[in-house]
């Protein structure tokens, strides 16, 4: 897979891509990831990327030609083009596995008050939101989303059932609270199931907690 991001602060967007997992992926060739400065196809003087909005209003929105011109250069037939937006889908754990699938993606991300229209019009596969909230940048965005996604690429993570069996696996129930040594840590115990060694009844008890966990942290999963 290879992921390229288009923004005005590509150090924002690699920062976290750059350490830990993440890292290893790029290592190992499971995936590529490039950011890339949007000012390297503005064009005059001073590489101008925004401009006022038409009709008036306030803020600036970034202009269509800088945009057309890169994402005309790093396109291939195979690109999912992806603009990260407040105003786009939601992204939940499903839209990352289906990302996953992609072999090139290209994220767009927003600034100031957003794109011009033609650009969503022409140039955009999918408006991506990560939640209902306004970042200074949509850099910090296509970071959380590329995370999410290269995390689901086979040989990514340690363990393959990692991906299986954790939050949002299953869209509608949290993970249940897990545990580790020692065994008994300031008068705080390990509960006796998870010590059992009966892998049934283990199963019931994860059930139960990740029940009673979504349901007082998420209850908008159970349509409560």
């Amino acid at each position: 897979m290879r992921i390229d991001i288009l923004t005005l602060f590509p150090g924002i967007a690699l920062a976290p891509l750059g350490e830990s997992m993440m890292k290893r992926a790029q290592i190992a060739g499971l995936v590529e990831v490039a950011a890339h400065d949007l000012r390297n196809w503005a064009t005059g003087k001073h590489r101008k990327t925004d401009d006022y909005l038409c009709g008036g209003g306030q803020g600036m929105l970034l202009k269509p030609e800088p945009i057309f011109a890169a994402i005309g250069e790093l396109q291939t037939p195979e690109s999912k083009v992806i603009l990260l937006t407040p105003q786009g889908k939601v992204f939940k754990q499903a839209m990352a596995s289906q990302l996953s699938e992609e072999s090139h993606i290209i994220f767009l991300c927003g600034h100031y008050e957003g794109v011009d229209q033609r650009v969503i019009d022409e140039l955009v596969d999918l408006e991506l939101s990560i939640g209902d909230y306004v970042l200074t940048n949509g850099a910090i965005a296509a970071a959380v989303v590329t995370d999410a996604i290269v995390r689901l690429l086979p040989g990514a993570l340690g363990d393959a059932r990692s991906a299986v069996d954790e939050s949002f696996s299953d869209p509608n129930l949290l993970e249940a609270p897990a545990y580790t040594k020692p065994i008994e840590f300031r008068g705080l115990k390990v509960p006796d199931v998870l010590l059992s060694g009966h892998h049934a009844k283990i199963e019931e008890w994860k059930a139960e907690q990740a029940l009673r966990k979504t349901r007082a942290n998420r209850p908008d999963l159970l349509g409560e």
